[in-house]
């Protein structure tokens, strides 16, 4: 495998070793939203040759691994793991109940039915417990439901959006809010996050596989260049076109992590504001939100590190590419 440039991790500029894919894939199996593709990520990382295999990974293995996510056992199993982690048991009990059976079951029936028509009742139960309480409902205040309608309009991510929007349609009731407080924007939430990081997981690992082949492409010109004996300047051209095929190749990188920057930017300093709402409020409602809140500004507050971590190793790439070209015009 070339070789990439150095990767920046932990405020530490490394050498250029084969460091940087290794801790993107590290990142893929610790946080890809599908578990076929966290497997295969931990198997190269695992494996007994893992600069091999996560080249491999990187150049096919993760399209493989994306194909078999999309399995429908695979589906359902992502998506219990999906519910399970934003439905808590202390504000929606019987969802949590169910999803951890889902996940916990060896028959893969039990997730198909948890997928088709099991959440749902669950979600049912769980409105109607809450409804013959009323203390949630008896708890909203005309402040709670502008909350929500601003979310409706401004929340940086799209399903927290579509979920408040829901819950403050016309025609809406108490118990639609309620359930958006309960579970629905922590659920949103969740979604809004695997988007993100499924997004820069897709584009990213291919951007990688082509930049392998690129840069091995314009090494290979520059050392042509080199030895060349005759038509040495169309050789130099060659090389000098190759390394502009590298530095082109960055741009859109550069430009998906310089935005994925300022939306995690944007998200943690959101969720921030929700957890000092939170804190402030009283009552049931907001308590369920408190939890999710905090964990979602760390959340994002990582994604915005690693987003800048990455943005920083593909400006390393173009630099690296800007090199290559003055080098060739000069040697």
């Amino acid at each position: 495998m070339i070789t990439p440039p150095p990767v920046f991790a932990a405020g530490v500029v490394g050498v250029q070793d084969a460091s940087a894919d290794k801790l993107w894939v590290q990142y893929l199996a610790r946080f890809d939203p599908r578990s076929t593709v966290r497997i295969g990520a931990w198997q190269a990382l695992l494996s007994s040759a893992p600069d091999a295999a996560i080249a491999q990974f990187v150049a096919t293995g993760f399209d493989y691994a994306v194909k078999l996510s999309q399995d429908k056992k695979a589906r359902n199993m992502d998506f219990a793991r999906r519910v399970l982690a934003a439905y808590t048991a202390e504000f929606a009990p019987e969802v949590h109940a169910a999803a951890q059976f889902a996940v916990d079951s060896r028959d893969d029936a039990d997730r198909e039915r948890f997928a088709n028509g099991g959440f749902e009742a669950a979600k049912k139960r769980d409105t109607t417990a809450r409804e013959a309480k009323g203390e949630q409902a008896k708890a909203l205040v005309e402040a709670d439901r502008q909350f929500v309608r601003n979310l409706a309009v401004n929340d940086p991510g799209a399903q927290v959006r579509v979920s408040a929007s829901y819950a403050t349609r016309a025609g809406a009731t108490d118990s639609d809010l309620v359930d958006f407080f309960a579970t629905g924007w922590a659920f949103g939430a969740r979604l809004d996050l695997e988007v993100f990081r499924q997004q820069a997981a897709d584009n990213d690992t291919r951007w990688r596989a082509t930049l392998s082949r690129l840069m091995a492409d314009a090494q290979a010109a520059e050392q042509a260049a080199k030895d060349a004996t005759s038509e040495v300047e169309k050789a130099k051209a060659a090389a000098v076109a190759a390394w502009k095929a590298v530095g082109e190749h960055t741009g859109p990188a550069r430009s998906a992590w310089d935005e994925a920057q300022e939306l995690a930017r944007k998200q943690a300093a959101n969720w921030a504001a929700v957890y000092a709402a939170a804190a402030a409020a009283s009552g049931p409602n907001w308590a369920a939100i408190a939890g999710p809140a905090q964990t979602n500004q760390s959340s994002w507050d990582a994604e915005r590190e690693f987003a800048a971590q990455q943005a920083q190793y593909w400006k390393s790439l173009l630099q690296q590419a800007l090199d290559g070209e003055q080098r060739v015009r000069t040697s």
